[in-house]
């Protein structure tokens, strides 16, 4: 209990202190805020608005890649003070990579990763399915999907869609050792039981998805990739999302995330990797330079196209966004202060070209 209150005085005090903010020409300068920092190392953010109050959530643990991931839950009414509404932890598995979605009955959900020590194997690696009817009270997790890894859910007309990759024995391997590499369309109705509606047809070690619906009924999804030459790709397709068109974009994606305004653009962010040396292969050299961008999705290609760069360097991006009241609210994760911590920008978007 002690060690508990210590916490939350110490994430009052963080709240506070704003970090100092950074914007790309012509845009307005984002409010920048640490909310969090801690744990040893704070990561992969989600954000969301449910009941009238802002829920962040994300990794704790002792590194990047480590045994011992567990789930934080912050709120906050105001966006400035907040504190830590849950803690969800399994002994001897890591949870990773927590992501919210609001259910049609009006619970919090989360979807994560969930792994046991050693490599990546169909028996060591899961998603997991948590959900709450308070934000502090959370279901233990259960597990779907064995062997893949269902990265982000969207609701739509009363069921979750998500995607998920992995190869058939596990998630550990990279091209050319993995000619069995899936990354596949699911939905639920319950989200515990998932059914497959599409395979992705993407090359180049495809993902880290997030799918959205469009206002006309559309899904976009945006795909990383780690394969060939990592360029991030653009699908879309129409009910019943079987059928897909892709473009190339003209970004590297990490950790991607976008949203539809009501206006209809659509407000996308990732890491940047366009800064980084390159080695003659084409790879990037190193990551210290990355930074976490944000900009907008242009149709009919969906090019991305920038217009504000967060305080971050290193270790950084998997930003959370909600529009409301007439702004981008952004949750992320950077090392730029020396720790790894969880931010919250308030942007101001820029008028559209």
């Amino acid at each position: 209990m002690k060690r508990l209150l210590l916490l939350a005085l110490a994430a009052a005090a963080l709240s506070n202190i704003p970090a100092q903010a950074g914007s790309s020409t012509g845009a307005p300068a984002p409010e920048v805020r640490k909310i969090w920092d801690a744990s040893t190392h704070n990561a992969f953010t989600d954000l969301v608005r449910w009941r009238g109050a802002w829920w962040c959530t994300f990794r704790e643990a002792d590194g990047h890649v480590s045994d011992d991931g567990r789930i934080r839950v912050l709120t906050s009414r105001d966006g400035e003070r907040w504190e830590s509404s849950a803690l969800i932890e399994e002994k001897g598995l890591d949870l990773r990579d927590p992501k919210f979605s609001v259910t049609p009955d009006d619970r919090l959900m989360i979807v994560c990763g969930r792994k046991s020590p050693g490599p990546r194997t169909k028996e060591s690696f899961k998603s997991a399915v948590l959900f709450s009817t308070d934000g502090r009270n959370w279901t233990t997790p259960t597990v779907v999907l064995a062997g893949a890894w269902l990265w982000r859910v969207d609701w739509h007309q009363g069921v979750a869609y998500g995607v998920a990759y992995g190869s058939i024995d596990g998630l550990g391997r990279r091209e050319p050792e993995a000619p069995d590499w899936k990354t596949n369309l699911y939905r639920s109705k319950d989200g515990l039981n998932w059914e497959l509606v599409s395979q992705l047809a993407v090359a180049g070690l495809p993902n880290e998805t997030t799918v959205r619906f469009l206002a006309n009924g559309e899904m976009l999804a945006m795909v990383r990739r780690e394969g060939g030459d990592r360029m991030g790709w653009i699908g879309i397709a129409r009910p019943p999302y079987k059928r897909w068109t892709w473009h190339e974009n003209n970004y590297r994606f990490g950790g991607p995330n976008f949203i539809q305004l009501p206006d209809g653009s659509i407000i996308a962010g990732t890491r940047d990797y366009t800064a980084l040396p390159v080695t003659p292969d084409g790879r990037s050299a190193g990551s210290t330079a990355a930074r976490t961008i944000i900009g907008r999705l242009v149709p009919p290609m969906y090019t991305f196209e920038p217009f504000v760069t967060l305080p971050s360097a290193g270790d950084n991006s998997y930003p959370g966004l909600v529009w409301h009241d007439g702004m981008l609210w952004v949750s992320y994760y950077s090392s730029h202060e020396g720790k790894t911590s969880i931010y919250l920008a308030k942007v101001k978007l820029p008028k559209a070209r």
